[in-house]
C-alpha cells in the first residue's frame, strides 16, 4: 500500500512539473503568448523605421509597397512556434507556386542582442528562398513594433532568457494597406486564401 500511495505521488509530482513547463511555454512563446490587442496594424506607409535585412542591406517599410507582403516577428533562439511558424509559411507559399514571387516575405527579429545578420541569415536559410530576416538596434525593432501593433518582451529563464512575443504573420497588399493577420497554426485553406486576396488587390484599391 506505502509503495503504491508513493508512486501515486511520484506521479502527481511529474504531472504538476508537466502541467507548470506547459503552462510556462503557452505563456511566453505559445499561442497564450501576447497578441495584439485586436488592433490592426498600421499601414506601411504610416510606419517609420529602418533595419538592416540578413545581407546586409538598409531596408524600411517603404521597401516593401509595391508588392503583397508578409510579416512575421520572432527570433532565431525560439523553440517551437517560430519555426513552426516559418515552416507553415514556406509551405504556404509553395501552394502559391510562381504567385510566391511577386509577394515580399519578411521574418523581423524581436532578440537583436543576439540575432544579428550573420545570425539572421544562416536562419533563414532554412526555410523558403523568399524568405528575408531583418535585424536592427533595439530602438528601431521597437519602433516597427509598435506600428505592426506587436507585443514583445524578454523572459528570464534558467540560464538566459527568452522572448515573450505576438505570434500573428500580418499581411499586406501591395499598396500597402492592411489585409489580415494569420493565427499561430491556422490550417492552411484559410491562410492561403487570405494571401491570394492581398495579392489579387492592386495598388489602387481598397481592402
Amino acid at each position: 500500500m506505502r509503495r503504491r500511495q508513493m508512486l501515486g505521488y511520484g506521479a502527481a509530482g511529474a504531472g504538476a512539473l508537466g502541467l507548470t513547463l506547459f503552462v510556462g511555454w503557452w505563456r511566453v512563446d505559445g499561442p497564450g503568448g501576447p497578441d495584439s490587442g485586436g488592433q490592426r496594424s498600421f499601414a506601411l506607409s504610416a510606419m517609420d523605421f529602418r533595419l538592416t535585412d540578413h545581407e546586409g542591406n538598409a531596408m524600411g517599410p517603404e521597401t516593401l509597397i509595391g508588392r503583397a507582403t508578409m510579416v512575421f516577428f520572432g527570433f532565431t533562439f525560439c523553440p517551437d512556434v517560430c519555426p513552426t511558424t516559418l515552416a507553415d509559411i514556406s509551405g504556404w507559399l509553395d501552394e502559391l507556386s510562381a504567385d510566391a514571387e511577386r509577394m515580399n516575405v519578411v521574418f523581423i527579429t524581436v532578440d537583436p542582442e543576439r540575432d544579428t545578420v550573420s545570425a539572421m541569415k544562416e536562419y533563414v536559410g532554412y526555410f523558403h528562398p523568399a524568405l528575408r530576416g531583418w535585424t536592427g538596434s533595439p530602438d528601431e525593432i521597437s519602433r516597427a513594433a509598435e506600428g505592426f501593433r506587436v507585443i514583445y518582451e524578454k523572459v528570464p529563464v534558467e540560464g538566459g532568457y527568452t522572448m515573450n512575443h505576438t505570434a500573428s504573420v500580418f499581411v499586406f497588399d501591395a499598396g500597402g494597406r492592411f489585409v489580415s493577420t494569420i493565427d499561430y497554426h491556422e490550417p492552411r485553406e484559410f491562410a492561403v486564401p487570405k494571401l491570394r486576396r492581398a495579392l489579387e488587390t492592386d495598388d489602387g484599391g481598397q481592402t
